[in-house]
């Protein structure tokens, strides 16, 4: 079953990640990326770009909740961007690798 994505969805999907900053996720504007970048990992901030986010999301083992939960949790994203960014990193990943 297909879900409908956004043109910021469409376009990330579209090509490898590089050095894409974390706002071109879909589901993650200026103000979640400012939050995600306040993020610490090992004790030195950095969830800036968006392969830090692929990352923890690998880390979660792809899991849609526990991937959904965990920006819910540490940057209080809503349940429609949490969805929106885990779908873009999915279908990234199903892109990609």
């Amino acid at each position: 079953m297909s879900h409908p994505t956004s043109i910021k969805h469409r376009n990330f999907i579209a090509e490898p990640m590089g050095d894409k900053p974390v706002t071109e996720l879909a589901g993650i504007g200026p103000t979640l990326g400012k939050r995600l970048n306040e993020l610490e990992i090992d004790g030195t901030k950095g969830f800036d770009k968006a392969h830090v986010v692929l990352g923890q999301f690998l880390l979660l083992k792809k899991i849609d909740f526990l991937f959904i939960d965990w920006l819910q949790d540490n940057i209080n994203a809503s349940p429609s961007q949490a969805k929106a960014c885990y779908q873009c990193l999915k279908d990234w990943c199903d892109e990609f690798l």
